[in-house]
């Protein structure tokens, strides 16, 4: 749908028009216009989502942290202590709960952009708004909860720099928004892709859930990028998600190594599944409450 200037004419001389819908037919439509016009809306479903989470809930916002931290400790028992698994040095707090952290926060962006047709179709089959506030309002809710996990986080990198733990921050630290953006816009894009797709193959959610699931083992969250045989090395240039995991200890660790193919491979599928999700998305907004 399109936007169109005040349009007198459209029907009765008397009669005055604001906004005038007309379908589109471009490849890539995101109205963009629509999206900034209608910014107070992303505010509003942000806020709705979290009070709607939280409402009735004794801890409330520190579920934020309860979830992380709780998988935090079973990973240092099980992986650091049992299997006694290498972290190039760093804490075991400071190295799981870092990529718990990140992983969570890539898993939620991907988890609520694949479920934004099914979820509110609804919704959006009674009222018309960008479609695309929606996903955006879930990153940055998503955002919200991923800065109270970081403040976590700071508490106990203050702790283990007071007590001269081998940590070695450095000022590349200071480019921690961008890792959160590259993070957001890979599980975003992904999501996308799949929503587009779900709105008919419902089942396709069944394999998704189960395919997060192994997704995670597949990347460097209980064990850093040193510890993998090189055979397997191929495995973590195709899985998107371990440069941006990996730099962050590498910037505020001082620890590991991100082989710089790695990371132009990463940025670039990140771009390429954006793109895709939003080419995607553009056009299953179309067609998507005819089979939702």
């Amino acid at each position: 749908m399109k936007e169109a200037r005040t349009v007198p004419e459209a029907c009765n001389k008397n009669e005055t028009w604001t906004t005038i819908l007309r379908p589109e037919h471009k490849l890539l439509d995101l109205k963009l216009r629509e999206v900034i016009k209608y910014r107070d809306l992303i505010g509003l479903f942000v806020k709705r989502d979290f009070i709607t989470q939280y409402k009735q809930t004794i801890l409330g916002p520190l579920w934020y942290v309860i979830q992380p931290l709780i998988s935090t400790i079973m990973f240092a028992f099980v992986f650091g202590n049992l299997a006694n698994i290498s972290t190039d040095g760093v804490p075991y707090i400071l190295f799981y709960y870092g990529g718990t952290m990140l992983w969570t926060y890539f898993e939620k962006c991907f988890r609520d952009s694949s479920d934004t047709f099914t979820t509110n179709a609804d919704l959006f089959s009674k009222v018309y708004f960008p479609r695309l506030t929606v996903p955006i309002s879930k990153v940055f809710i998503n955002m919200l909860g991923l800065a109270i996990q970081f403040g976590l986080l700071i508490i106990f990198y203050a702790y283990y720099l007071l007590t001269k733990s081998p940590v070695h921050p450095t000022w590349y630290a200071l480019l921690f928004p961008l890792i959160i953006l590259w993070i957001a816009a890979l599980g975003t894009g992904m999501g996308l892709i799949i929503t587009s797709i779900t709105t008919k193959y419902r089942d396709l959610k069944q394999l998704i859930a189960f395919g997060i699931n192994l997704w995670m083992y597949a990347t460097p969250i209980v064990y850093p990028l040193s510890q993998i045989p090189q055979k397997y090395s191929w495995v973590f240039y195709v899985n998107p998600v371990s440069a941006p995991i990996e730099l962050f200890r590498v910037w505020f660790y001082g620890a590991g190594y991100v082989p710089p193919y790695m990371i132009v491979s990463s940025l670039i599928m990140s771009a390429f599944f954006l793109f895709l999700g939003l080419v995607s998305f553009s056009n299953g907004e179309r067609t998507f409450v005819d089979v939702a």
